[in-house]
Formats: C-alpha cells, structure tokens, sequence
C-alpha cells in the first residue's frame, strides 16, 4: 500500500544521514517513563542460545548489534541497510551490506535470527520483504519486528488536527491529518501481514509516555517526520504555518500543567513456524503424532442365527 511513510524518494530524504533517527532515539530515552530501554526489552523477550546467526535488516547505526554483542558475544552477527547515511557510525561495519529488504543478497535459510526492527513501515511492498525474511530464515528460526501501534501519540495526532482546522477554509467537512510515519507496518497491521507468512506470531506490548517539560523537544520529534508527512497535509496549509501553531498549543499546556504527556505505545512482534515461543508446543505435538498410530477397523463377525 502506498504511503508517504513508505514512499522511496521521501524516506531517502529522511535517512540521507542517521540524524533523523537519533533524533527520534533520543527522545525515547530522555524522555519516556517509566524509563527502560527498548532495545534491551525487545531483546530479552525472546529465546537465545546465545550463539545463533543473526541478520539484522534495516540496522541502521548499530544499536541492536551492540546490545546483542554485550549479552551473547558468540552471536555470528550480519546486518544490512537501503541508505549508506545510516550506516556511517555501524561499530561493526565489516559485517553491514547494502541492500534493499525486498531483494535480500543472501541465500535461503541462513539465520537463526532475522531481525527488522521499526524499519518494515518504509518498505514500498512490505509483502515482498516479508517473504524475503521468510526465505533466508531458518525453519526453526524466527523474525523478530518492533514497531508501533496504530493508537501511539494520540495527542501528537489531536494537536496537529487543531492547527489544520484552525488553517482550513471556513466551512471544511472533512480535516485530514497526516498519519504516524509507522502506520504502514504497525503491531495491529503487522500481526495480520505476518501471519501470511509464518505459523504463528505473538505481540508484546510496552505501553509508556513522552513527559515533556518544555516544548522544544516534542516539536524536534515532530520536525523528524517532516519529510514522510508534508505532502499528506490538505491544500493551502504548510508544514510551517501548522507547526507555528502547534508551538503556541504545547506552551499552553505546558503552562497550565506543567508538562505535556504524549501516551506511546510500542511493540515486538515474533513469527516463526516452530521456533522462540512455539517451539514447546510443536515439540509436544510432533511427540504425540509420532505415538498415536491409526486404529484398526474392527473385523466384521458373524451374524448370529
């Protein structure tokens, strides 16, 4: 499906270098309550052996291969990414390829672990990326995507729709926002694609909030989305016209409570077809196939006389 959010020429503006996503990063880490870090998280949510085979798609400047490295250092990591920008600080760059996720250069069944972390909602054909994770990934391996859900930053959402209504035409029917930049591939989206792919897939939620004290940071994160989300504004209302005015409303706020919350909700999705948190269950019903045999047709007696 087509969106700014996955539409080529707008993500490579965004990710012409990583900046746009340290800013976002930074953020999170700064700012998020309670405060954890996500990486860690998704991490320790699913099953290592701690010497798998990892390709990590869309890995950007590295920060799922140091957390891996610094829990399970036997772990034979490989990593690739679409954009050279985001890929320029990678701690491990003899192991990082150039390469799209929908035509992924390395043979089938190869990893343990394939990993595609809030990066499948910038993909054009997240099919086709889906099964491109599928092949390269090991039979009882598994796919492990973070991304948001639909519902995050609800009052991002709500301060934009004020700043466009109070900038459209008088009598406007319909107000239309521009979408989060992850909506393409969100956790409610995301289960259903995936379970085009895989046996089976589970959700891990991690619900927080963005406490901002002051208004400069929420607008830096909002400002990060620039390049996926202009062009969805409505005819006759910039990008700058509206941010002016989200400005004056997060001030207001700000003063009248002393902060602004912005509720987030993220998430891991697994998908696997006998691997992580399914390998229990398929290893139990293998088990009884193999003990139950087919029963008998009972012999026909004689009619009695």
């Amino acid at each position: 499906m087509f969106n700014f959010a996955n539409d080529p020429q707008a993500v490579g503006r965004m990710y012409l270098t990583d900046e746009a996503l340290r800013i976002r990063q930074e953020t999170h880490e700064l700012y998020s309550e309670p405060k954890l870090d996500f990486t860690d998280w998704a991490i320790g949510s699913v099953k290592w052996q701690g010497d798998e085979v990892v390709l990590d798609v869309g890995s950007g400047p590295g920060h799922y291969y140091s957390a891996l490295h610094e829990r399970y250092p036997d772990i034979e990591y490989y990593a690739c990414d679409l954009y050279a920008g985001m890929v320029q600080t990678h701690p491990a760059k003899n192991t990082v390829a150039l390469a799209d996720a929908q035509r992924l250069p390395y043979p089938d069944a190869t990893f343990d672990v394939v990993m595609a972390n809030h990066m499948l909602f910038h993909v054009y054909d997240v099919e086709r990326a889906l099964r491109e994770l599928r092949r390269v990934v090991k039979p009882g391996g598994f796919v492990m995507a973070t991304t948001n859900s639909i519902h995050t930053m609800p009052e991002f959402q709500a301060l934009m729709r004020r700043a466009i209504t109070l900038l459209s035409p008088p009598g406007t029917a319909n107000v239309r926002v521009p979408g989060q930049h992850t909506d393409p591939f969100t956790l409610e989206s995301g289960t259903r694609l995936l379970c085009h792919h895989f046996f089976a897939v589970v959700r891990y939620d991690l619900p927080r909030a963005l406490i901002f004290p002051t208004a400069e940071p929420a607008l830096d994160y909002l400002n990060s989305t620039r390049s996926v989300r202009e062009a969805e504004l409505p005819q006759g209302v910039s990008w700058d016209e509206m941010m002016m005015i989200v400005r004056e409303q997060i001030g207001r706020l700000i003063d009248h409570f002393g902060e602004l919350t912005v509720n987030t909700l993220s998430g891991l999705l697994v998908a696997t077809d006998r691997g992580d948190f399914i390998d229990e269950y398929t290893t139990k019903l293998s088990k009884v196939k193999d003990q139950t045999k087919p029963l008998k047709p009972p012999r026909k007696g004689r009619k009695g006389h």
